[in-house]
């Protein structure tokens, strides 16, 4: 028991524990990463972050966050004792483990030459003669090729994180490059061009690291938390929360889709044309966004926590008045009041179908994080009003010389950007699919609309513009065998 960790402790001076719990506060040094911590669309989380706050909510005692530019400012700053525990992705490495206490959290990673799939495809260090292979700073990696003498160059780069190192490999900028296998596995469905090489040592667990300056009573009563952790499964739950699933981004097979139109859309299909006709959308877009969200399963759970055939956020479903987020009538009602409500945030300058992508994207991502897309388009010169312009930039906001510079900070910005491009597919394929069904009837019109139908239940309408726009006829085209 912690309690007991605490009693151990002679009484002549506090000790760790005991002073975190007496200034009622656990402190903690971070950097932003999908990996470690960043801001969700319900807060604050990431796989180590989660890890850290059940340990605070154990010791009874608040989470206080500190984000640092990279692992250079957080080891520093426990190497001054400034902080308790330190998240910063890093193993047990010669190194580390001789500066600071390490206590391993049940994530493996491993060391893995990437390289972009124009180049040879290299089977060793020895094949990079004459190559630069390029990596961050204060990594896992420079242990393991600092004392190689091969013939070929490295570059670390202080300046940049993983994601902006994988980034300029997609681009072709670096040939080669380290990263740990465990950033690669959460960032490589947005760099198709970055392919995998070999990998450089042994797997490593990843770890918490702890100032020497702290006696062993913290470590050791966050060893005991996890190790109950474990036992208990919720430390799998976790990695399965932020590991197992990976981001299920990538666009569904056409065959996928429409098996779950024929078995799926049926059961639900005529609540989304009722709450769609409720709160002035068109239902095949609701729908489309529902099919994005949990293809359609009103039991389903994401990776980040939120539930239902929507997926709406625990935070949402209670500002929007929803009860049980796990019943499809109720969540695809709060999808549709939710998404009008994010429709009316983006300006009304904006013309459709552009501002239906923007709240599409906002949906997904904040509002926040969308505006600081749209600020830094605007300072590089483009439309910050049009979709083309703004979604090459939602990316930069996972890369740390840019979401530095923004006011919301780090965000997973390769997400909305499929998110958008999936939903504008599966809203074509409907559109195409309803109007085949009613060859009878007057085909309706390929439009995004937002404009209230029902003045009832529909508050406000004298408020929304006309939003019709024809979608582009290239999105969501279905092969000829279909």
């Amino acid at each position: 028991m912690i309690s007991a960790a605490v009693a151990l402790v002679g009484c002549s001076r506090p000790s760790t524990l005991q002073e975190v719990l007496a200034e009622d506060v656990l402190h903690v040094i971070t950097r932003e990463a999908p990996s470690i911590y960043y801001q969700g669309r319900d807060g604050a989380t990431g796989y180590d972050y989660e890890l850290a706050k059940r340990f605070a909510d154990e010791l009874g005692v608040e989470l206080r966050v500190r984000v640092a530019e990279d692992n250079t400012e957080i080891l520093s700053v426990l190497s001054r004792n400034y902080a308790h525990i330190g998240l910063a992705g890093l193993s047990g490495q010669p190194g580390i483990a001789g500066q600071y206490r390490v206590l391993p959290t049940g994530i493996t990673a491993q060391s893995v030459v990437v390289y972009h799939r124009d180049h040879m495809r290299p089977e060793s260090l020895e094949d990079l003669t004459g190559q630069t292979l390029h990596l961050v700073a204060e990594s896992n990696h420079e242990h393991l090729i600092a004392d190689k003498d091969q013939g070929f160059d490295w570059q670390v780069h202080p300046s940049i994180d993983a994601a902006g190192v994988l980034a300029r490999v997609e681009s072709g900028e670096f040939a080669y490059a380290v990263v740990s296998s465990n950033e690669l596995e959460l960032n490589h469905v947005f760099y198709p061009h970055v392919k995998k090489a070999f990998y450089l040592g042994e797997p490593e667990e990843l770890a918490w690291l702890f100032p020497t300056d702290q006696d062993n009573t913290l470590v050791n009563a966050a060893s005991e938390f996890l190790d109950k952790l474990k036992a208990d499964g919720t430390l799998d739950q976790l990695a399965e929360r932020f590991y197992g699933h990976l981001d299920q981004l990538n666009y569904v097979g056409a065959r996928t889709f429409m098996h779950h139109v024929d078995n799926r859309l049926p059961k639900y299909e005529a609540l989304f044309q009722d709450y769609a006709s409720d709160f002035g959308m068109d239902w095949r877009l609701l729908a489309a966004i529902g099919y994005q969200e949990s293809h359609w399963r009103p039991n389903a759970v994401s990776p980040t926590g939120v539930r239902g055939l929507m997926m709406l956020t625990r935070n949402t479903a209670s500002y929007i008045g929803i009860n049980n987020r796990m019943d499809a009538e109720e969540s695809i009602q709060g999808g549709a009041k939710y998404f009008r409500m994010v429709h009316r945030k983006i300006p009304k300058r904006i013309p459709e179908p552009d501002r239906t992508w923007f709240a599409l994207a906002s949906y997904n991502v904040g509002f926040g994080h969308l505006e600081d897309a749209r600020r830094l388009t605007e300072s590089a010169g483009k439309n910050p009003d049009r979709w083309m312009d703004v979604k090459e930039f939602l990316p930069l906001l996972a890369q740390k010389e840019w979401y530095t510079k923004t006011r919301f900070g780090f965000a997973r910005g390769h997400e909305p950007v499929l998110y958008v491009q999936n939903i504008r597919r599966y809203y074509d394929v409907l559109a195409r699919i309803t109007e085949r069904a009613q060859p009878d009837a007057t085909p309706p019109a390929e439009v995004v609309s937002l404009e209230p139908r029902n003045p009832e239940t529909a508050s406000d309408p004298q408020s929304q513009p006309d939003m019709r726009a024809s979608l582009p006829p290239e999105l969501g085209m279905i092969p000829p065998t279909l």
